[in-house]
């Protein structure tokens, strides 16, 4: 019984020294900025609470005996967009808290060296100069703002990165851009193209009293055409990409109606 005693606290210490300490850990690519740790002294107040700390797997040697600390990632040899992985171990009854982790988040860098767009809705772009991996989200303009219709994975290199999104025309004349918005929350467009693609007719909407459906035709020809409906105060309730829409089972009152590059009323009934 006393031997059993003793292996069993031999387990439970040695299981209290093995989780005697915590990882903070974080991850992004390096954007040419420094991180600022604060260090608050560990439990017993005979230290500080990073007891050790790497880049990438590389220790760091200096500043951990403090109350805050720099990690200069030029001491690692990164280069902007490299992969960064920071790794903070520290004693249990403390933490420490890096100041400014956003630096290692991407930021919105491309310039834009071309962009065009056929009638038939081929969009392409090139770009340089970008510091980290963001989506392009392209829009287009219709229906008196900015819809978004896709996204394209930016590659985040900088040298020239080539990108490619087919885009559904509409009647008249199109616009189109892409759009980054990093972690600062501010879209940055690039500057938009027209095209006009003659071969595509501009559909009318009927009937404007609406019992069961609705037609988008040209002449008696139906077309199919992008659209959404909004009720009164202003919420969707039918989206969609056909030439006819079912109305049955909306209730009676009034409705708004994007479709192609239109803004439209009608009455259900």
């Amino acid at each position: 019984m006393h031997i059993r005693f003793n292996i069993l606290f031999l387990l439970a210490f040695l299981g209290s020294a093995y989780v005697a300490h915590a990882d903070l850990s974080l991850e992004g690519h390096y954007e040419g900025k420094n991180l600022f740790v604060s260090n608050p002294e560990d439990e017993d107040g005979f230290g500080f609470c990073v007891t050790k700390a790497t880049v990438n797997g590389d220790p760091i040697v200096d500043g951990l005996q403090s109350s805050a600390f720099e990690i200069d990632f030029t001491t690692f040899g990164l280069k902007i967009g490299d992969p960064v992985f920071v790794v903070l171990e520290h004693g249990l009854g403390c933490k420490p808290k890096v100041l400014n982790p956003e630096v290692l988040l991407p930021k919105s860098t491309f310039e834009i060296q071309k962009i065009s767009c056929t009638p038939e809705g081929s969009l392409t772009w090139a770009t340089t100069s970008e510091s980290g991996k963001l989506p392009y989200v392209v829009e287009q303009f219709r229906w008196n703002k900015w819809v978004v219709i896709g996204e394209v994975d930016g590659t985040g290199d900088a040298t020239t990165n080539e990108y490619s999104f087919n885009i559904a025309p509409h009647s008249g004349e199109n616009k189109v851009r892409v759009v980054q918005t990093d972690h600062t929350g501010k879209k940055r467009p690039s500057e938009a193209v027209t095209f006009t693609n003659a071969a595509i007719q501009e559909p009318e909407l009927s009937p404007k009293k609406v019992r069961n459906s609705i037609k988008f035709t040209s002449g008696s020809t139906l077309i199919e055409t992008k659209y959404e409906i909004y009720d009164a105060y202003g919420n969707i309730v039918k989206k969609g990409v056909g030439s006819e829409v079912d109305c049955s089972n909306l209730k009676k009152g009034a409705y708004y109606i994007n479709y192609d590059n239109k803004n439209e009323k009608f009455i259900k009934t």
